[in-house]
């Protein structure tokens, strides 16, 4: 007999652009496990992403935080069983929104690990917006719960990275140029020894594939959509 299926709460909007593929890999990956008319329980919760990329910016974290707790409470409230940030820069917060909510939180960080580690890989170069680079939440939780060594591009390449994220992905513009830039830091990545690359931004997948690097890329946003697919059908 098959079990009701979980409800999760996405918390979205960051932007929406990733917050539609989210949607998206989750409904396909329950109707390739239940049938073709089967869905995913899913509330999502979108933000305004404008608001949200100002506060970054501005440094206002404390504002932030409060915003991702509000957005979790609602969902909790709304009846979701588990949570989901579907952004990897605001689970710079995931530990006092999973406590405030009072219902688990998939970390998007730990599905990444696992794919890591199950590839045999020990040594990666993580892209990402400024935020996840260059603040250790992300890469200390890879290190200290996956025994995963996380290298960031140098100054410049995670400017770029960074721009090409805000000013172009976050408004679904896609461009050859910014393509070919991106498989030049990963390049430079490599030559460093990354043995695989986590796209460490939920916008990336739209602009790079496994055909614009030399080792294996690890999509955050592919991947924590798959767990919470095993999640919402029990299956973890």
């Amino acid at each position: 007999m098959k079990m009701p299926a979980k409800m999760l709460g996405l918390i979205g909007g960051m932007s929406w652009e990733s917050s539609a593929q989210y949607y998206r890999l989750i409904n396909e990956g329950v109707r390739a496990a239940r049938g073709p008319t089967a869905s995913a329980k899913v509330l999502l919760w979108s933000f305004d992403f404008a608001e949200i990329e100002a506060l970054q910016h501005a440094g206002d974290w404390p504002a932030l935080t409060a915003l991702m707790i509000d957005a979790a409470k609602r969902l909790a409230g709304a009846g979701a069983d588990h949570l989901l940030i579907c952004t990897n820069t605001m689970h710079l917060m995931a530990d006092e929104v999973e406590t405030a909510a009072g219902i688990p939180l998939l970390h998007i960080a730990d599905p990444a690990g696992a794919a890591i580690r199950a590839a045999g890989l020990r040594k990666i170069g993580l892209l990402g917006t400024a935020f996840t680079m260059e603040q250790g939440f992300y890469r200390e939780r890879l290190a200290q719960r996956h025994g995963i060594e996380v290298l960031v591009p140098e100054a410049e390449d995670r400017k770029l990275v960074h721009l090409v994220i805000y000013e172009e992905l976050v408004a679904g513009t896609l461009r050859d140029a910014s393509r070919q830039a991106y498989r030049e830091v990963i390049a430079r990545l490599v030559a460093r020894g990354a043995e695989g690359i986590v796209l460490g931004c939920t916008e990336i997948m739209l602009l790079v594939g496994a055909e614009d690097s030399p080792v294996p890329l690890f999509d955050t946003t592919s991947l924590h959509a798959a767990a919470a697919v095993r999640l919402t059908l029990g299956e973890d």
